[in-house]
């Protein structure tokens, strides 16, 4: 889990899933919700929510595991919501590593 960079990052929704491969996560914000969309040990993709943390203080998920990241995308992450139908009205900043 890392922290939320203070500047958004420019990102089209095609180029999106290439960088969750390589960077492994990033915060989407909704404006009324903070999602963390990350990879679960380089197996598995999840969105989870910032707004809720489990006994060992990370954030809890909010969706279900998929394995690949083409899935994910089409995944629902918040109100029945995919990344992809959610996108147009997201803003995204990397995570930096704590």
């Amino acid at each position: 889990m890392g922290v939320k960079a203070e500047e958004p990052i420019v990102i089209d929704f095609e180029d999106l899933p290439n960088y969750l491969r390589a960077k492994h996560s990033i915060y989407m914000d909704l404006g009324e919700k903070l999602l963390y969309l990350t990879d679960a040990n380089d197996i598995y993709w999840r969105a989870q929510d910032t707004d809720t943390y489990n006994e060992k203080g990370h954030y809890i998920d909010c969706s279900d595991l998929v394995p690949t990241v083409s899935e994910f995308m089409d995944l629902p992450v918040w109100k029945g919501k995919s990344i992809k139908q959610l996108f147009s009205i997201a803003r995204f900043y990397d995570s930096i590593p704590q």
